[in-house]
């Protein structure tokens, strides 16, 4: 029998990466097949030209894929690879980044992921999108290193 989506659980997952924590982010939404990571925009995660880095936007990316497809495949996951296209800069207060399954096999679960910047007055603006791969590892190989 297959758990259902539990956004405390997911939340708790999301706590224990140190790097998550050092960029602020937050799971806001974790449910079958879809998921949503948030980060408030703040200097430290700005390029030089006061947008924000691709680097935070390439980690949302990845980070949202994985929780995605851990709605529908569990939470022993690693991201297999993903691919990112800028869009444009992203500026505002807050970066959301919202992903959901597109196909869920046994052994990969490949994901689609829209990122945006949300200005002051609440108004999202499309600034990236991602498509990624996330491995299902087989049960023998998550028990080789214990």
């Amino acid at each position: 029998m297959r758990s259902v989506p539990d956004l405390t659980v997911a939340q708790k997952a999301l706590a224990a990466q140190p790097f998550s924590n050092l960029l602020g982010a937050r799971l806001t939404a974790f449910d079958e097949g879809e998921a949503t990571l948030e980060l408030d925009v703040r200097d430290e995660l700005l390029q030089q030209n006061g947008f924000v880095h691709g680097g935070v936007l390439a980690y949302a990316a990845d980070n949202t894929l994985t929780f995605a497809a851990g709605t529908v495949a569990g939470t022993r996951l690693l991201t297999a690879g993903f691919t990112i296209d800028y869009l444009r800069p992203a500026a505002g207060t807050l970066l959301r980044a919202r992903a959901r399954v597109v196909r869920a096999g046994r052994s990969r679960v490949v994901c689609r992921c829209d990122i945006s910047s949300v200005d002051a007055d609440g108004v999202e603006t499309l600034c990236a999108v991602a498509q990624g791969t996330i491995a299902v590892p087989e049960r023998a190989a998550e028990t080789d290193d214990a």
